[in-house]
């Protein structure tokens, strides 16, 4: 098969979760409502933390940022589904396909290192509560933050430029619902050795970092909170973090889901319907999860609808 220029590639075909007619309306209202559902959730949570002083903690401001991604993580992906099947069009333009590649990969990897920022936080709170507003002033909240921005956004940058520099085939169907770079670098014609090395080098590097810093900060938390006498400070102490921790393992629970059941099965389209857990699911499940464990979030949204 002669490959092209990529310069030359005209769009793929995003073939979606589904092949039969019958079942796109219901794919339609079914993705509709859990975008709606997460965008309008994040949105409160980001709403409740502007508004109310209360809330202007290093804790909340991290919450807040992380809703901010969760939107713009699915609003990457969802929306052009739903376009494609309202009109009845399956296709993406080579630009689209970049460019949704990179948003996808730098929201995911920044949804990545906000959770790492957050569970150090609480580790900071919980282990050092003397010392916490001292070490979690504004300007480390704003470094800490920047620093996630940054390496996401290299990250992705780097992986965006080096599946340019591709030339594809002209099979150019993607049996997923939007533009994922593993399967985008699968329809080269060129050589992908460096493109895969660099994928999986960076996918190790920087989630065994987050995953460490996660790791390390709870175990010192569980230390810390079994060493409190009282079983009323132990209960105030894993309050504190029992949102986050619900959030990370759904996270990173549903993300080596997908990765084994990928692994496992050869089907692409049944790793596709799997995928729909940890980009659509987790971010949608996030604000109920911080608003019915929170009860500084419950008072807050109360005040939004007063």
């Amino acid at each position: 098969m002669e490959p092209e220029n990529k310069t030359s590639v005209p769009e793929f075909i995003l073939l979606g979760l589904s092949k039969e007619a019958e079942l796109q309306p219901l794919l339609f209202g079914m993705f509709l409502s859990m975008y709606l559902v997460t965008f309008t959730g994040n949105l409160l949570i980001i709403l409740a933390v502007i508004r109310d002083s209360h809330l202007h903690t290093p804790m909340y401001f991290f919450l807040s940022n992380l809703s901010f991604t969760d939107i713009c993580f699915t609003s990457t992906t969802i929306p052009k589904m739903l376009l494609n099947i309202q009109m009845k069009n399956k296709m993406i333009t080579y630009e689209g396909c970049i460019t949704q590649m990179y948003f996808f990969m730098l929201f995911g990897a920044l949804d990545n290192f906000l959770l790492t920022v957050m569970a150090y936080d609480r580790f900071v709170a919980i282990c050092h509560p003397l010392h916490y507003t001292v070490i979690m002033n504004h300007k480390v909240c704003g470094l800490l933050l920047l620093l996630s921005w940054v390496l996401t956004v290299l990250d992705s940058l780097v992986h965006g430029l080096m599946v340019l520099h591709l030339s594809f085939c002209t099979e150019l169907e993607i049996p997923h619902f939007f533009c994922e770079l593993n399967q985008v670098i699968q329809l080269a014609c060129s050589d992908t050795f460096l493109n895969y090395l660099v994928m999986y080098f960076a996918t190790v590097l920087l989630g065994a970092m987050s995953l460490t810093g996660i790791l390390f900060s709870y175990t010192k938390i569980v230390s810390s909170i079994l060493r409190i006498s009282s079983a009323g400070g132990k209960y105030k102490a894993f309050s504190t973090c029992g949102s986050h921790l619900s959030v990370v393992s759904l996270f990173y629970g549903t993300g080596f889901g997908v990765y084994l059941s990928s692994a496992a099965s050869q089907n692409s389209r049944a790793s596709a319907i799997a995928s729909v857990m940890y980009t659509v699911v987790t971010p949608m499940l996030n604000p109920f999860i911080y608003s019915l464990r929170n009860k500084d979030i419950k008072q807050a949204l109360r005040k939004i609808f007063s």
